[in-house]
């Protein structure tokens, strides 16, 4: 058993203590007391240590303790400001994260819009879909009043919120269970095939323009971010079939930093797409002026992610996250 005279032990420490402590509170440190700050942390962590062995907890290993952690925070640097942060996000990390799933967003948007076409068609051209899905007069109903109707029986503030908080987490789900390989098809086949049978009905009663008027002046954007989204999911659920020359969980984890990052853009983006459902789609603005509106919203988000992305993209940028933060993928000494 070790026996320390703890009064004695910090009348001849007590020196290093104070030393430590000052070069810790101090604002700007030379080279040299950089040198000697780190030099006095070991020290002291070895005197803390030995206090410990004797007594577990006491007020000296307390204010020790203190004053080792200011010190560390010296040397191993300070968080960055929070809108600094902030700013490399929307402007490198999240453009970066688009432009790496920009192809295969458009493969995405590409099979939806033709399995929604395939339904669309079925729909409007087969009489025993039409009777399947209801009466005539049921039919009429959803086709010259529903459908409209859907998009302002509420006031338009609560109906974005609404929209909003819904796709966004549809967008958050595609992109967190993408690895199982199943979510994603599965919730792009059923909306592909709801919005074809839609549009389906809407035509074989002759209001295919009523569809798209409606359709498309907040679908452009809310469909690419559903889009975006389901190549996210599908990235990570490869990374996890085809991990190449890194370890699996290497794979999937250093995937699912860089695109979980994409989910957290579309909050915003579905924002926006949420305003255009809500205040421009039931609007009694002409309906090139929604349309208008509408690809505007949408060319903004390619003209983000392409400049901006590229951009980020060709500087070695993946949407992940700084080397600090992230943590080693690899144990070492």
């Amino acid at each position: 058993m070790v026996f320390v005279d703890l009064d004695a032990f910090a009348a001849v420490h007590r020196p290093q203590w104070d030393r430590l402590d000052a070069l810790s509170r101090k604002r700007r440190l030379t080279g040299a007391e950089a040198d000697e700050l780190l030099h006095l942390y070991q020290g002291v962590s070895s005197h803390l240590s030995l206090l410990r062995s004797v007594a577990a907890e006491t007020p000296l290993s307390t204010s020790l303790s203190s004053t080792l952690a200011r010190a560390r925070t010296r040397f191993t640097g300070a968080r960055t400001n929070v809108l600094t942060d902030v700013a490399r996000f929307v402007v490198i990390s999240l453009p970066a994260a688009f432009y790496r799933i920009r192809w295969l967003t458009v493969v995405v948007g590409v099979l939806f819009t033709l399995t929604a076409l395939l339904f669309g068609v079925w729909a409007a051209r087969t009489p025993g879909v039409l009777a399947a899905l209801g009466g005539s007069a049921d039919l009429k109903r959803i086709v010259e009043h529903d459908f409209v109707n859907y998009y302002s029986e509420n006031p338009a503030a609560s109906f974005a919120g609404s929209v909003w908080t819904n796709n966004a987490w549809i967008a958050a789900q595609c992109v967190a269970f993408g690895i199982t390989g199943i979510f994603v098809p599965y919730q792009l086949f059923m909306n592909a095939q709801n919005v074809g049978i839609t549009g389906g009905v809407m035509f074989a009663y002759h209001r295919g323009d009523v569809f798209f008027s409606y359709i498309l002046p907040h679908g452009m954007m809310e469909l690419t971010a559903v889009f975006v989204a389901s190549a996210a999911g599908l990235r990570i659920f490869w990374a996890w079939v085809n991990p190449g020359r890194h370890r699996r969980l290497d794979a999937v984890a250093r995937e699912g930093r860089s695109l979980i990052t994409v989910a957290i853009g579309l909050v915003f983006v579905l924002f926006v797409s949420g305003l255009v459902e809500g205040f421009v789609t039931p609007s009694p603005l002409p309906v090139w002026a929604k349309l208008g509106i509408g690809a505007t919203v949408l060319a903004a988000y390619w003209t983000y992610t392409l400049v901006l992305g590229r951009r980020a993209y060709l500087a070695g940028e993946r949407g992940d996250m700084s080397d600090d933060d992230a943590g080693a993928s690899v144990l070492t000494a």
